[in-house]
């Protein structure tokens, strides 16, 4: 059985992900920080009737201890999909924050994103089949502080991983949400209930998009139109004109500037 990694299992996107790569009949690694909570997904998946199983493996990526533990398993002869999906958001500017959240959403958001791609693709090459799904963020194509700069690192390099390995039966894909319903604005302390609901994204259904963008070799997966939309205006914007158009619309894009995910 081909297993899957899922960093950040426990909650939002990276549950939803576990949940149906186990439906797809993969064995999944579930990583998160808390072992109750893993566990408890665990034996959900265990118990679900059809066949799939979980192992739970406890890290926290924002130390190198955590990464370590997850670099030795995505580099096993089984691993055939890694979805890097663990992040979370600070919910002030750079110059009011402290270096060290800073430094830790960098450690989870690019560092453990790259050691982990980096310990899992040697071995997909040789064996001439896997992936990695890298959970971006349409924030990545907007100037917004740290995390939209982590994400931006995080779209682009996943986008370079595609062109180096176009060909090899290996594929990268970089998956870009916007709001998505899950714990990521709570944990950040961030107000979403002027977020009007339908710039809201339902998790089961962006994962399975995601999927079928993987399934069809796309680079770049970005859920439902309006996200789509948003992100071409970002994407081809002068930056010196974003702040002015996309912080219209009654402020809803202004929030989404600070902290889409």
């Amino acid at each position: 059985m081909p297993t899957a990694i899922v960093t950040g299992a426990t909650a939002g996107i990276g549950r939803e992900f576990a949940t149906a790569l186990a439906n797809r009949d993969m064995h999944v690694v579930l990583v998160a920080r808390d072992e109750t909570r893993l566990q408890e997904l665990a034996s959900e998946i265990d118990g679900a009737n059809n066949g799939a199983t979980a192992e739970v493996l406890c890290a926290d990526l924002s130390t190198s201890e955590g990464i370590e533990r997850v670099c030795a398993r995505a580099g096993a002869d089984d691993v055939e999909l890694v979805v890097n999906n663990a992040g979370f958001g600070l919910h002030t500017s750079f110059a009011q924050s402290e270096a060290h959240d800073e430094q830790r959403l960098l450690d989870v958001l690019v560092t453990a994103v790259m050691r982990v791609s980096h310990a899992a693709l040697p071995g997909m090459l040789e064996r001439h089949r896997g992936g990695i799904i890298t959970v971006s963020s349409v924030a990545g194509w907007l100037a917004s502080g740290t995390y939209s700069a982590a994400k931006a690192w995080a779209t682009v390099f996943t986008e370079s991983l595609y062109m180096q390995t176009r060909g090899t039966g290996v594929h990268a894909m970089a998956l870009c949400p916007g709001f998505t319903r899950s714990e990521f604005h709570q944990r950040a302390g961030m107000t979403t209930e002027t977020i009007p609901a339908w710039m809201w994204l339902d998790g089961a259904k962006l994962v399975e998009s995601a999927l079928r963008d993987f399934d069809n070799r796309r680079p770049v997966s970005v859920p439902s139109g309006l996200y789509k939309a948003l992100a071409f205006v970002a994407q081809y914007l002068p930056r010196d004109r974003k702040s002015t158009r996309l912080n219209s619309s009654h402020g809803y894009i202004s929030y989404a500037v600070f902290c889409l995910k």
